[in-house]
């Protein structure tokens, strides 16, 4: 169990790292992109972020109707009782 552990951690902390190295790359990327007057990159990053950024309130409110709409069959059913 804690070796288990161990690996995760230590896989958790690596695909961390790469990350970081990522966020520069594309920093660098659309900051020379913008230099030479190609704007579309930069956009398309700022929608990417947008999306992911949405994409986890999007999912906590699905998920809150359905759970609304469980509950909501359940007190329907033990009212008729």
């Amino acid at each position: 169990m804690k070796i288990k552990f161990l690996i995760l951690t230590v896989f958790f902390f690596g695909i961390q790292l790469v990350s970081f190295a990522q966020c520069a790359m594309c920093r660098a990327s659309v900051e020379n992109n913008v230099s030479n007057g190609d704007t579309s990159i930069g956009a398309g990053l700022n929608n990417g972020i947008l999306y992911l950024f949405v994409m986890p309130y999007l999912l906590a409110a699905v998920i809150g109707y359905l759970w609304y709409k469980s509950a909501k069959k359940k007190k329907a059913k033990l009212s008729l009782r």
